[in-house]
């Protein structure tokens, strides 16, 4: 990384930073503070659009705080909210807990992000919202790295390790 644009965060460079989210109460939601750093590609969606707005222009070094309004977080709450629905809607032999994250096929639709809310008896409380929508997120972030992103990373979207060698199978064929 010799030229001086490549320690700045532009589209499709990929991005290792540290960071931790807290709830409007101060209360820690996650971090990574304890683990190696996240990356991800700028400019590919990969993280929340407000967050990578804010990376946009930063340097190896850099240290800010960022509070995300829902709508460039996880977006706002929309109805209709936690439902129950029977217990036998999922596989008798997968293991449940609030929390977890299924795909549900709806009728005529696409497939769609649930979280288990609570499990009760022969009902589980679901709710399509991501846990996080409609809540400001507040993040302070330290940019450790930045490199250009490999072709192909850029092709599939996201980075592939701290170094651009960690390949992957994604079910297809690389040519």
């Amino acid at each position: 990384m010799t030229p001086v644009d490549s320690l700045v965060i532009t589209t499709g460079k990929v991005v290792l930073f540290h960071y931790t989210l807290r709830d409007p109460a101060g209360d820690v939601i996650d971090t990574s503070s304890e683990g190696p750093p996240m990356p991800y590609l700028h400019g590919a969606g990969n993280i929340v659009p407000g967050l990578e707005t804010a990376m946009s222009g930063r340097a190896v070094g850099e240290q800010f705080e960022v509070i995300v309004a829902p709508e460039d977080g996880y977006g706002p709450r929309e109805l209709p909210g936690p439902q129950s629905i029977p217990r036998n809607a999922f596989p008798a032999s997968a293991p449940i807990s609030a929390g977890m994250q299924f795909m549900a096929q709806p009728p005529g639709g696409p497939p769609m992000p649930l979280w288990i809310v609570a499990v009760q008896d022969d009902e589980v409380v679901v709710d399509f919202n991501h846990p996080l929508a409609g809540v400001p997120l507040h993040f302070t972030v330290e940019v450790i790295d930045i490199r250009d992103a490999t072709d192909e990373e850029q092709m599939h979207g996201h980075p592939h390790g701290p170094d651009g060698t960690g390949g992957h199978d994604h079910g297809h064929d690389h040519g």
